[in-house]
């Protein structure tokens, strides 16, 4: 496979293989891992690190004049003002991996004058290499790969990413969420976006939707969408989603609900759609706050009735006293009384 590949699409594959052995080697012993915080939520650890050098180490012995554009690193490395720039996601899911949960991946791709032209998507877990040459299709490992053949949103599985970070709009997401999971057969969130796309591409998922992504994480998979028969752009369907922080892509047709669905929530939304959300949310506000005040006061309703009450308790007392049988009469041997003659009448010899 690898004769007939890009040379370019070839430098970059080994520079993943190389950062995928050193995220595996490091996995053996993740307990051991120094992690940093880079903001609330938002992990970078040493692998994460060394995997991003090996990579930039690799590409710039085969390229020196090229630029680059790496998650930790941004654009120290490489040829600042080059029309070929290497955009790099050492360990998409470092999350995922500092807790040994095996979803992360690399991702590397090449933009020559601003469009995407190589990606290599490569999952070292299961040794699974996505890669892709503008014009040529997308593959993994050595097989040909499309997107998936349905066409109706209810009978598909979506992947998306969850708000993380601080500022991220969570309200807002669970809005989203919220109408994506009511109209799709299921919603999956499995933490890298790079893989995420590298799925969609080869049928594994039907589609994808996810906001607050920097241009590392969509990269890649992004030319892997096209060249496997999908579409991918923001939320409301414009192509040119490189850099605005929101994503969606799919089939064709899939894309196309998606868009309907989504297309009210992007930043880019025209003012009546922004109008519909801002009322949805409020209303949903309103139902929150209501529920709340019927709990409120179902529970002051229910501890007036467990609290003290003279004249009900007084009633309950004088109505159990009535409720209670009376004493039977004691019985004495005292002597009948007299009869209406004057004569006393003796009791009756008991026999034995």
């Amino acid at each position: 496979m690898s004769s007939s590949l890009h040379p370019m699409l070839n430098v970059a594959i080994k520079a993943a293989r190389a950062a995928g052995a050193l995220i595996n080697r490091a996995a053996l012993d993740v307990e051991a891992v120094r992690v940093s915080a880079k903001q609330t939520n938002d992990f970078v650890t040493e692998v994460d690190h060394a995997a991003e050098a090996a990579i930039i180490e690799t590409l710039l012995q085969a390229y020196p004049g090229h630029g680059i554009l790496a998650e930790e690193s941004g654009q120290a490395h490489g040829a600042r003002h080059s029309d070929y720039q290497w955009i790099i996601d050492p360990l998409d899911g470092t999350t995922n991996f500092i807790h040994g949960f095996p979803v992360y991946c690399v991702s590397i791709a090449l933009a020559v004058k601003g469009r995407v032209e190589q990606a290599v998507v490569y999952d070292p877990t299961r040794n699974d290499l996505f890669c892709a040459t503008r014009g040529r299709g997308a593959y993994l490992n050595d097989r040909r790969i499309r997107v998936a053949k349905r066409t109706r949103l209810q009978e598909c599985l979506i992947s998306t990413g969850f708000p993380y970070r601080p500022g991220d709009k969570l309200r807002t997401y669970l809005s989203m969420l919220g109408d994506v999971m009511s109209q799709c057969a299921g919603v999956r969130r499995p933490g890298a976006a790079a893989l995420d796309l590298a799925y969609v591409a080869a049928g594994f998922s039907d589609g994808f939707f996810e906001t607050g992504l920097k241009a590392w994480d969509v990269a890649a998979g992004s030319l892997l969408i096209t060249e496997a028969g999908g579409l991918v752009g923001n939320l409301t369907g414009e192509a040119d989603f490189m850099h605005q922080g929101e994503c969606v892509a799919g089939n064709p047709r899939i894309y196309a609900q998606l868009v309907n669905v989504l297309g009210s929530y992007s930043k880019f939304a025209g003012v009546a759609d922004k109008l519909q959300v801002a009322a949805k949310e409020a209303a949903k506000e309103a139902a929150k706050e209501a529920a709340k005040d019927i709990t409120s006061d179902a529970a002051a309703e229910g501890i007036a009735d467990a609290a003290p009450q003279p004249e009900r308790v007084k009633t309950v007392l004088r109505a159990r006293k009535r409720a209670e049988p009376a004493e039977p009469a004691k019985t004495t041997d005292a002597p009948a009384a007299p009869s209406q003659g004057g004569k006393a009448r003796r009791a009756p010899l008991r026999k034995g």
